[in-house]
Parts: structure tokens; C-alpha cells; sequence
């Protein structure tokens, strides 16, 4: 699972007036299939928040939009680690519809203690697990 495949499709609140999705709205796009993804490693982040007063938070966004998606398209969020620090994630996301590229993203996540406000190192659990899904170059 090197990589989390996640299909959305496009909703009528998520376009514009003349029916293309709102270029904010991949940014929901990414967050949401970066949370499904933990999901089924088996990490809930509302749990990790509650017995580990842990979360992660965005960092950084970096996106080339090449395509607009448009109301109902079918989308596909494909997701790949492709750095691991022992605070912070680098994410390779993109937006494809029917193959074809249409947003592509680097998304820096960090993690934190919310009480604090500050940087922690994540669970050494979880990096365990993220560290067998870390994209190597070829």
C-alpha cells in the first residue's frame, strides 16, 4: 500500500458558478484522502487526538493546476509518502480524472501537540508503519 488510491466525486458545493471545482477545494480533496489513508493503516485521528493529544497539521502546499475538474466528474486522489521525518511527512498528491492529470501537490504535514501548539515527534507506532510506505526513487 505504497500508495492510497481515493475516488471523489465532484458535488455541486464544490464548483463555482459556472460549474468547475473551486481551486481551494483539491487542497479538502488531499486533506481527505490523506485522513482515509490513516484510517486504514488503522490510526483514527480523533483517537490519536484523545489518548495521544497528537495531530498533524499542514505545513506547507505546494500545486500545479494543469485541468479543472468539473461538476459530477469522477476524481481520483492518488497519495504517496515521499519523505519521512520524525515530525513532519512530505506527501505527493494528485487529482487524476480518467488517468489524466489535472492537479498535482507536495503537501508538507507536521506533526503536534495541540495543547502546547508545538512540533512533537508522531507515535513511534505510527512512523513505523509510514515508514514502509515511503515512496523510494527509482
Amino acid at each position: 500500500m505504497k500508495q492510497f488510491v481515493l475516488p471523489i466525486r465532484v458535488y455541486y458545493e464544490d464548483t463555482d458558478v459556472g460549474g468547475v471545482v473551486y481551486y481551494a477545494n483539491y487542497l479538502r480533496y488531499f486533506e481527505r484522502a490523506r485522513t482515509e489513508w490513516l484510517r486504514a493503516l488503522g490510526f483514527e485521528q480523533e483517537s490519536l487526538l484523545r489518548s495521544e493529544n497528537f495531530a498533524f497539521a499542514a505545513r506547507s502546499a505546494q500545486c500545479e493546476y494543469y485541468k479543472s475538474a468539473r461538476l459530477d466528474d469522477l476524481l481520483t486522489i492518488v497519495s504517496e509518502i515521499t519523505e519521512l521525518g520524525r515530525a513532519q511527512i512530505v506527501f505527493a498528491q494528485r487529482a487524476e480524472r480518467n488517468g489524466e492529470l489535472l492537479v498535482d501537490a507536495r503537501m508538507r504535514i507536521a506533526s503536534f501537540n495541540p495543547e502546547r501548539g508545538k512540533a512533537v515527534a508522531m507515535p513511534k507506532t505510527i512512523h513505523d508503519v509510514l515508514k514502509t510506505l515511503v515512496k523510494t526513487s527509482v
